[in-house]
């Protein structure tokens, strides 16, 4: 995996033409562009050139602006151990809304420390479980790894939650 999902749905709707533009885009870090962004914005140039396409860019700068007030409150309540339902609720969000925002934050390279609600979801044995299966899983599918932990039965959340922490510590 090198671009979530949510990656790459904007890059389906800001059209990257640069590695810059590139770095717009949730859970795109700086190294990430740097790194594997050149054949994806390439790609993405050329398909613009040939279709004609207008990009959005007051639509980019209107949604960075957002997101970068999203990730401050995210971290900032992170940092203060504040319940993540507590987070969500504050913020109108759905549980799994706040989860991706969060998931987004750690892919782009910011180190997120979730144990205090982590603790409270998973015994250490099932943490260390989940963590194993995503150093070692060939997809970021989640529905995936449900059925491969499937005699835990672990939920969505917990799966994606350790995720989050997974990306956070080993920036995957």
């Amino acid at each position: 995996m090198i671009f979530l999902e949510s990656s790459l749905q904007d890059m389906a709707t800001l059209y990257p033409t640069s590695v810059a533009d590139l770095e717009k885009c949730q859970g795109v870090s700086k190294g990430k562009a740097i790194r594997y962004g050149k054949p994806f914005v390439e790609m993405i140039a050329q398909y613009v050139a040939d279709n004609n396409i207008e990009r959005p860019d007051d639509f980019v700068m209107k949604s960075v602006v957002n997101k970068s007030g999203n990730k401050v409150y995210i971290i900032q309540n992170t940092d203060r151990k504040v319940s993540l339902e507590t987070i969500a609720k504050n913020k109108g969000w759905r549980m799994d809304e706040m989860l991706e925002e969060m998931e987004t934050i750690a892919a782009s390279g910011t180190k997120l420390n979730l144990d205090y609600a982590i603790d409270e979801m998973l015994d250490d044995d099932d943490q260390d479980e989940i963590i194993e299966y995503f150093k070692t899983c060939e997809t970021s599918s989640l529905q995936v790894a449900q059925q491969e932990l499937a005699e835990f039965d672990f939920n969505w959340e917990q799966l994606k939650i350790m995720r989050i922490k997974f990306l956070s510590e080993y920036g995957m």
